[in-house]
């Protein structure tokens, strides 16, 4: 009889060994909180379109908005997600944490389709904007475009980083059009000075 009970006691120190095992073992893969989400780059360096951005937080949407006095001919519907690590981090501390990003969807307006009869629907996807931050790269903010089909795209060489520099109210982002975040950063005092926050706040 103590003898079983001596394999037992092995036996259960083995088995719970091989549980805590693997427990560090899954641990160990899982990737580290606020990380779950990075911008992924190919070897030449490529920004790799993220399959899953519409499980993101969504922060707003627009219509037609163009930042010239001109206005566009061709108004579009723009959807604006964050990382959820990006919306979290900037609801506690009013800042982006590094490895934010952020993806504009761009459709196309119909107006009479289906049973509307009137208004403005999203039609005709045309593609995406993506603004990451990420001081791994030469730029910490970087810009990239994907054409509809594209799944991989160079960062932008053109004024984006400058127009988002000198007129985003927080950091590089337009906060102010995003009504998901701008009490937040009203709250916290992050807005840039002279930012034009529209008049309803």
């Amino acid at each position: 009889m103590r003898r079983n009970r001596i394999f037992f006691g092995i036996g259960f120190l083995s088995l719970a060994g091989l549980v805590a095992l693997a427990m560090w073992g899954a641990a160990k893969g899982r990737p580290k909180a606020g990380t779950s989400n990075p911008p992924v780059y190919t070897a030449d360096g490529k920004l790799v379109l993220p399959g899953n951005y519409r499980d993101w937080v969504f922060l707003t949407s627009g219509f037609g908005m163009n930042y010239s006095n001109g206005g566009g001919s061709n108004p579009m519907f723009t959807n604006v997600f964050a990382t959820p690590e990006a919306y979290r981090g900037f609801q506690q501390t009013g800042k982006w944490p590094d490895k934010s990003m952020f993806i504009v969807e761009i459709y196309a307006p119909a107006s009479h389709g289906s049973i509307n009869k009137a208004g403005h629907y999203q039609d005709k996807f045309q593609g995406l904007d993506v603004e990451v931050k990420d001081r791994s790269q030469p730029n910490e903010w970087s810009y990239y475009n994907f054409d509809p089909a594209a799944t991989s795209a160079k960062a932008l060489s053109g004024g984006c980083n400058k127009c988002h520099s000198d007129n985003g109210a927080v950091e590089h982002t337009f906060v102010q059009f995003y009504p998901t975040l701008r009490d937040i950063a009203i709250e916290k005092g992050v807005v840039k000075p002279g930012t034009g926050i529209p008049l309803t706040h």
